[in-house]
């Protein structure tokens, strides 16, 4: 098997004495392990970091086992943010999140095009808003979504939080994501609709599958508070 693609580094970790396994969200072929040889060379390692854009190559002699990976570095993301602890968490987060919610080698274009437009965003004062958002389409990428119409809703313009069901279990979402307004949002609101996201993603993947959620996730939510 032999293809060519772009994507987001989302884990890697050390094989052998100078490769390593790396983990891409791509485009076209969603996410895919390979091998990188020499991925511990001081050449090749310092783009090789969590988020970065690349363009791999794949190369598998057998479809049941490991390929390999040639890559190039098309847009480093994560060392921008390296002074930035809230947004670090966040990027750490992600990658987690598609690590452990993605299957291997399964197209999710409608997911890829939300994170490059989340990435595109990231420099905005409103960043957080993006990043909660692209939470809520990963859910309904991945076959999970919900409801919200704002006609089932009164006194929208005064009340900040409401209580709705999602499979008979009950949630509280702010009235931002209801009328799906993310301008001028404050910290408060963004700490609830944290926890909603939270709350849908624990209660739909990891609870029912006896997975840990990501720490780096409940940290910047307790950051935000």
């Amino acid at each position: 098997m032999y293809w060519e693609d772009e994507g987001f580094i989302i884990s890697k970790k050390k094989f052998r004495e100078n490769a390593i396994i790396l983990e891409v969200f791509t485009n076209k072929f969603g996410k895919v392990s390979g091998i990188v040889y020499g991925g511990t060379s001081r050449k090749i390692k310092n783009y090789l970091q969590l988020i970065n854009k690349i363009f791999v190559v794949y190369k598998s002699k057998n479809e049941n086992k490991i390929g390999y990976f040639s890559t190039e570095l098309i847009e480093a993301i994560s060392p921008k943010y390296f002074n930035n602890k809230k947004k670090i968490l966040c990027l750490n987060s992600l990658c987690s999140i598609l690590k452990i919610l993605l299957p291997e080698n399964q197209a999710y274009q409608k997911i890829y095009n939300s994170l490059s437009e989340l990435l595109n965003n990231f420099e905005k004062k409103n960043w957080l808003t993006y990043y909660i958002n692209w939470e809520l389409e990963l859910i309904h990428g991945l076959g999970f979504g919900f409801e919200a119409n704002p006609k089932n809703f009164s006194n929208l313009d005064t009340k900040k939080i409401f209580n709705i069901t999602i499979d008979n279990i009950e949630y509280k979402i702010p009235t931002f994501l209801i009328l799906k307004k993310f301008e001028n949002v404050d910290s408060e609101d963004l700490a609830h609709a944290l926890n909603f996201s939270r709350c849908l993603m624990e209660n739909k993947f990891f609870n029912p599958n006896n997975i840990r959620f990501p720490h780096s996730r409940v940290l910047l939510e307790t950051q935000t508070l």
